[in-house]
Parts: C-alpha cells; sequence; structure tokens
C-alpha cells in the first residue's frame, strides 16, 4: 500500500481542484465525452467553490461519494485513452485526498499518470 496524506474532507478545494483536472485532460487531447464526464463533476462541486466549508453533513457526504464514483470512472477513461501525466495524476491524488480518501487517491492517481517517484508523493 503506497504511503498517502490523510486529510479531512475539504468540498472548496475539491471544487478548485476539478478545474485544474479538466485543463489537464484538454491538453491531453481528452475526447468531448471525457470532458463532458468531467465538466460532470465540475457541475457537482460548484456549489462549494467559494465556501469557507463544506456545509451540512447529509449533502457534502452525498457530493464527496458522487464525486469519487465520477472521477474513477474519469480514471478508466485516462487510461483507456493514454491520456496520463504527472501533472494530471497528482491533480486527482489532490482531488481524491480531499475527499478523505487519500488512500485511494495515492494509487488512483498512478493510474492516471502521476509519476511514482515524484516529490510531491508523500
Amino acid at each position: 500500500m503506497p504511503a498517502y496524506f490523510k486529510i479531512p474532507l475539504n468540498l472548496p478545494h475539491a471544487a478548485t481542484i476539478t478545474h485544474r483536472m479538466m485543463y489537464h485532460l484538454r491538453i491531453a487531447g481528452a475526447s468531448l465525452e471525457v470532458l463532458e464526464r468531467a465538466g460532470t463533476l465540475i457541475e457537482l462541486l460548484i456549489p462549494w467553490r467559494d465556501q469557507e466549508d463544506n456545509g451540512p453533513a447529509e449533502p457534502g457526504e452525498k457530493a464527496r461519494q458522487e464525486a469519487a464514483s465520477l472521477w474513477r470512472l474519469v480514471v478508466d477513461d485516462i487510461e483507456k485513452g493514454k491520456l496520463g501525466g504527472d501533472r494530471l495524476g497528482q491533480a486527482v491524488r489532490n482531488l481524491f485526498e480531499c475527499l478523505a480518501l487519500g488512500e485511494e487517491g495515492a494509487s488512483i492517481s498512478l493510474r492516471a499518470g502521476e509519476n511514482p517517484g515524484s516529490t510531491l508523493r508523500p
């Protein structure tokens, strides 16, 4: 099991990271289908983008679970399309960390192209 950062849920920062991920997907030449799926994640988290905290627990938990499920599919798309790269993989890891899923993020980021020897990894 790779080392990972264990941080609490942070939906506002997760919302910011989704925009970074979209940027890297566009640069990698992702298909419209992949970009639309990633866009759904942006739409899901937009209510938290300018917030100072996660807000009420129930909507936050629902968003956390939906975001993780959706991004797992995008990582599948990244792998299939050979779109991965170190920066995109780092953003994937950061997103999962912000969703309080750091352990999963440490491994799924490798599938999205993060360099396993990166100094930014724990």
